[in-house]
């Protein structure tokens, strides 16, 4: 059993990067009402930008070698107790990480949701291929799931979050560009220069409305054939879950293995749809790259590109999905359609993941099971999936109302649905020692 933590007026957190936006100051200040000490460290002027109180800001201007002794002295002299990261991949915070857990720190992980769109991921210790939710089988989660009563959360309210995030993007690329002087040491975890991230974003956001009719009409294209068509889910190939839980350097290589997967052994008449992800900027010649890879493999006429957008249209007539390991992939698997991935993923079980060979797969895949599938669903929704998001202002209240909570608890939220399984066996057990002492003292009466 972990250690109980402290009262929370004895806690001290310590944050480190967060999304961009104001998320991680509006949590900074929910805790500091419960009485809790916050702090953050920030590692360039974006970081400083979206965090209001100067008081408890702690600018890291030293070289990348120098971190790891300079976050062991913060924590000892600031006396910090947890330790509060946005994905935990990023050198900065995968070194943090490690040091926080050997000195017995409380770990905590934020990040976007396993179901998407409507709710954000929170975790103790690690996430995506981190996750304790690797470790776990699905007869555990849903010998969890029958002990208890409690009501999972049903979908927030619609609000809009993508053109917040963007937003953002650009915004916080913006200060890193033109005011970060003061952190000349600062080395970015993604490979491209911070003045070519700032106009991919700004680009995006710009062209938005283009890109909403190109998708729509690319999206037309598919549906009108009337031929079957299998789904290729792209994801941003510098994000950690292509970069550090899969064998794959980016999405080309990930399009030349699907593509040749689906020429050799996809039905003639099938077609395949190559998905974008809806905050691709093009770092890569994506479409251009897919157009190539299927002029070579001879399927050229049955290959196509559709530019971000949101997915539910093309998944509701897919005959299969393919991803590194996308988040995407749960709301394949919602609808029953067969999936297969290719990296490590918390939904990678192998009741509802298919296990075949990619051209088998295409010949004839292996339908999930949806009971499975659901049992797990409703886990995630009873632990560590929280209404809200982190950009839109009515995501981030709905986020707040319960971020703060949990990352008090003693437990993180899959041992507290486990320990509340637990209680009626305990009490069980209690009862029958109370009835056999009971025994015992009669007998002795008698």
């Amino acid at each position: 059993m972990p250690p109980i933590p402290p009262d929370a007026d004895q806690r001290v957190f310590l944050f480190l990067q967060g999304p961009h936006g104001p998320f991680f100051n509006a949590l900074g200040r929910i805790l500091r009402k419960t009485g809790a000490t916050v702090w953050r460290v920030g590692f360039n002027a974006g970081d400083r930008a979206f965090w209001f109180d100067r008081a408890s800001y702690i600018p890291f201007r030293g070289r990348p070698e120098d971190w790891p002794d300079t976050f062991t002295r913060l924590i000892t002299d600031l006396g910090v107790t947890d330790l509060v990261l946005y994905g935990d991949t990023r050198p900065i915070h995968a070194q943090a990480a490690e040091i926080a857990q050997e000195n017995g720190l409380t770990v905590h992980v934020f990040e976007e949701g396993y179901l998407r769109p409507w709710w954000v991921t929170y975790e103790r210790a690690g996430s995506n291929g981190n996750s304790r939710l690797m470790s776990m089988d699905i007869t555990q989660m849903q010998d969890a799931l029958e002990q208890t009563d409690t009501q999972t959360s049903p979908p927030p309210a619609h609000w809009g979050d993508m053109r917040e995030h963007i937003f953002y993007g650009a915004l916080y690329h913006w200060f890193v560009l033109f005011l970060n002087q003061r952190y000349r040491n600062f080395r970015r975890h993604r490979e491209l220069p911070v003045s070519r991230e700032f106009l991919l974003y700004f680009k995006r956001f710009m062209l938005m409305p283009f890109h909403r009719l190109q998708r729509f009409w690319a999206t037309q294209r598919v549906r009108r054939t009337g031929q079957p068509y299998h789904l290729a889910l792209l994801q941003l190939g510098h994000d950690s879950s292509v970069q550090a839980h899969s064998d794959f350097n980016g999405m080309s290589e990930f399009l030349e293995h699907v593509i040749h997967g689906f020429a050799e052994g996809a039905l003639r008449h099938h077609q395949l749809v190559v998905k974008e992800h809806p905050l691709e900027n093009h770092r890569e010649p994506l479409r251009q790259r897919t157009r190539d890879l299927a002029r070579s493999f001879g399927v050229a006429d049955r290959v196509h590109y559709v530019p971000g957008g949101k997915l539910a249209r093309l998944l509701d007539e897919a005959s299969s999905a393919v991803t590194i390991n996308s988040t995407a992939g749960q709301q394949v698997l919602w609808r029953g359609i067969p999936l297969r991935i290719f990296g490590r993923s918390v939904y990678d079980k192998a009741e509802f993941v298919s296990q075949q060979p990619l051209e088998a797969f295409f010949a004839n895949p292996t339908r999930p099971d949806l009971d499975a599938y659901r049992s797990y669903r409703r886990f995630l929704l009873k632990t560590s999936q929280i209404p809200g998001g982190f950009y839109s202002v009515r995501g981030r209240r709905q986020l707040l109302r319960r971020a703060a909570d949990l990352m008090l608890n003693q437990y993180d939220p899959y041992q507290t649905l486990l320990n509340e399984t637990e209680r009626p066996q305990l009490k069980i057990v209690q009862g029958l020692e109370r009835v056999e002492t009971g025994s015992r003292a009669a007998n002795r009466l008698a």
